[in-house]
């Protein structure tokens, strides 16, 4: 059987970080599927540069917990776990390593299950929220295309990515959006440091709902937060698998 390997970036601050990642490994375990299920972290323990210290699995699959490839998934996670590339053999075992939870295409219909669980309708906007960063492309295009799958599911009136960190800014979606209810589902693996704290206080959100104007703002849980993404993990490390 395979050993399953997921990995997180964690924190110092918030304790919420890692509390995903903790729960889909779990849930995972649950499945009997793997022979071990094992985490690690950047900035928690487990490292990621001793998660798999003492594994004997011949074969293991590592998946980032991570919205989009970057600097993490391409440089930090393969320095630290001595991987290769997408395989790697290494003393008698096979490493597999796959795309980030973030970038696989299924993640759409889990953050269509966040706006539904907000109470979204049909007339409603959903403001799919990422970080958003200057320095890597794809954390963009990763946002986008999820924003633009939701948009053509047709389940919604409009639908649409907003940053925290670029254009367009969150701060203004009742500009970019013209629904009376616009539904913010945010892109972050975890109701942590951005996702539970600054951005709802950014936003000066009240709560779930909030009133602006004479429109409503309904804010989400983090999307990585959301049980169903525990098959996405299992779909993606079945594939790297087969």
């Amino acid at each position: 059987m395979t050993t399953l390997a997921l990995v997180g970036h964690g924190s110092h601050l918030n304790a919420n970080s890692s509390a995903p990642v903790h729960a889909h490994a779990a849930a995972l375990r649950r499945s009997g599927r793997f022979e071990d299920v094992l985490t690690g972290f950047w900035k928690e323990e487990p490292s990621l540069s001793r998660m798999l210290d003492g594994c004997t699995s011949a074969d293991v699959v590592v998946v980032p917990v991570f919205i989009s490839n970057g600097y993490f998934t391409k440089t930090v996670i393969p320095r630290e776990m001595r991987l290769d590339g997408a395989l790697t053999q290494r003393d008698g075992q096979q490493i597999r390593y796959t795309g980030p939870i973030g970038a696989d295409a299924s993640l759409a219909g889990v953050i269509i299950e966040r706006a539904l669980e907000a109470g979204a309708r049909p007339e409603d906007a959903i403001a799919v929220l990422g970080h958003g960063t200057r320095r890597e492309s794809e954390s963009e295009k990763n946002v986008c295309a999820m924003a633009e799958r939701v948009r053509a599911s047709g389940r919604f009136a409009e639908a649409g990515a907003v940053f925290l960190d670029q254009e367009p800014g969150m701060l203004d979606m009742l500009e970019i959006f013209r629904a009376g209810t616009v539904v913010v589902v945010p892109l972050f693996v975890a109701d942590g440091w951005h996702a539970g704290q600054t951005i709802p206080a950014d936003l000066s959100l009240e709560g779930a709902e909030t009133r602006k104007g004479g429109r409503i703002v309904r804010y989400t849980r983090a999307v990585g937060t959301h049980p169903s993404l525990t098959a996405v993990i299992e779909q993606l490390a079945g594939s790297a698998a087969e």
